[in-house]
């Protein structure tokens, strides 16, 4: 992906996750509570996914991550607020 040293633009990416993947970590827009609850939605199929065996501790620590994420989409979504950043 461009930025990240890729050579794909991110309008070339169909994603609901494309708003929070191309978004700056301290700035940038915010995300109002639609975007929250498509990237929800999207974080919510993927912490799912049935994981085989042991999960590799880097694995887990994401998927934590992920989780705690997760919360706070569920509270902007829950109090009509948008997602700051910074």
């Amino acid at each position: 992906m461009d930025d990240f040293g890729g050579q794909r633009p991110w309008n070339d990416v169909s994603t609901t996750l494309a708003p929070l993947l191309d978004h700056p970590d301290d700035d940038g827009p915010e995300l109002t509570p639609i975007q929250c609850a498509a990237i929800l939605a999207r974080l919510q199929e993927i912490a799912d996914q049935p994981q085989e065996g042991s999960i590799e501790p880097l694995l887990q620590r994401h998927l934590d991550d992920a989780r705690q994420f997760m919360v706070v989409l569920q509270l902007c979504i829950e109090k009509d607020v948008h997602l700051l950043f910074g």
